[in-house]
């Protein structure tokens, strides 16, 4: 029992405990608001919050084991994201139909792109090839690709509303049809087929493959932090966004990059689960990560969101247009070919970043 201190300690260090509890004061305080020097400070928190989450995310991970680990990052990061986008919705700045279809946009383009290519890319510089479960990253694919052109592409197309919006029927019928789907997934990447999504047992193991498993005491005071840690991540990162648009708008930006630093700022802490496990030579909870993020991202966002323009009148843009339609199919190509073999290398991370780098950039220079 005297050593039970030291594991604690071990597992759930004073910093990982500070910074969520910190970043949750900054917000009650109104820190961001107090000049630049606390906008400077509450995004030094910030950081904090996101990188004490991403350890709180692995010591959870490592009680309850793959795949179920990495869907508690996932669910409570997409969460976080709905009350985010929701707010939104409900503020008056900005076109907020179209922010809250650009918020979604941009998390699947960063995670699709910039997390599964900085993943490919790191894993391979450091273990040259890395080796993943192809028919769970297919079945992954499969239903992203789904959802990905009910949800912001069809739109385009149908005739009942005019303009990048569904009717009220059909915004219910697929936000019903996205839930579904991603309620299979979980069913079959949880119970029917978890082998799918387990590693294959090659290559190097982790360094923490045989250390003890966090007690239930330890497991269930980092899954509340965890919650803290992500609510001070969004609640931060809104109280920042007021600054951040109008550094936009004045710069003559267009508003858009809104939406893409909110969806950059709320999967921060998956980035760097999944970069990290990559770092590990544990493909399979990179890709587990950066994929169930996505479905979930569409799977939980679209139907919340769809569910608050329902009920309250607003407008819901989501259609995008023809450029980010051009760019979503060449992700969901470029995904698949390079998921394709089971194996990667530093060529299809390359690859995958350029593309985000040309979303960015098409982004900022439309």
């Amino acid at each position: 029992m005297p050593a039970a201190a030291p594991a604690v300690a071990q597992a759930l260090p004073r910093w990982s405990l500070a910074f969520p509890v910190l970043g949750v004061l900054a917000v009650l305080l109104s820190l961001a608001k107090m000049g630049p020097g606390g906008i400077a400070v509450a995004a030094i928190l910030l950081g904090g919050c996101v990188i004490a989450a991403v350890h709180h995310a692995e010591v959870v991970a490592h009680r309850v084991g793959e795949p179920f680990g990495t869907l508690v990052l996932a669910v409570s990061v997409t969460v976080i994201e709905v009350s985010l986008i929701v707010s939104l919705m409900l503020s008056d700045s900005g076109d907020a139909s179209a922010l809250a279809r650009d918020t979604v946009f941009a998390a699947i383009m960063i995670i699709l792109n910039f997390i599964v290519g900085l993943c490919l890319l790191v894993g391979a510089m450091r273990h040259h090839e890395q080796r993943f479960v192809l028919r769970g990253v297919s079945a992954a694919l499969c239903v992203l690709a789904a959802m990905s052109v009910l949800s912001l592409v069809l739109p385009n197309y149908t005739s009942s509303v005019a303009g990048p919006y569904y009717a009220p029927s059909q915004l219910a019928f697929v936000a019903t049809v996205s839930l579904v789907l991603y309620g299979t997934f979980v069913l079959v990447q949880a119970v029917r087929h978890r082998h799918y999504f387990l590693p294959d047992g090659e290559g190097d193991l982790p360094a923490d493959a045989h250390a003890a498993p966090p007690t239930v005491r330890e497991s269930w005071i980092a899954f509340g932090f965890l919650l803290v840690a992500l609510v001070g991540v969004v609640l931060l990162a809104k109280t920042l966004a007021p600054a951040l648009e109008s550094a936009v708008l004045s710069a003559g930006l267009p508003i858009a990059l809104v939406g893409v630093a909110i969806a950059g700022l709320v999967l921060a802490p998956e980035s760097l689960a999944a970069v990290k496990a990559a770092r590990r030579n544990r493909l399979q909870t990179s890709l587990n990560l950066a994929l169930g993020s996505a479905l979930a991202t569409i799977g939980l966002t679209i139907p919340a969101v769809a569910v608050v323009s329902l009920m309250l009148g607003l407008p819901l843009s989501l259609g995008v247009d023809a450029k980010g339609l051009t760019l979503l199919a060449l992700s969901l190509l470029v995904a698949t070919l390079s998921l394709g073999t089971g194996r990667t290398t530093v060529l299809q991370g390359v690859v995958h970043l350029v593309l985000f780098a040309v979303y960015l950039f098409t982004t900022i220079v439309p």
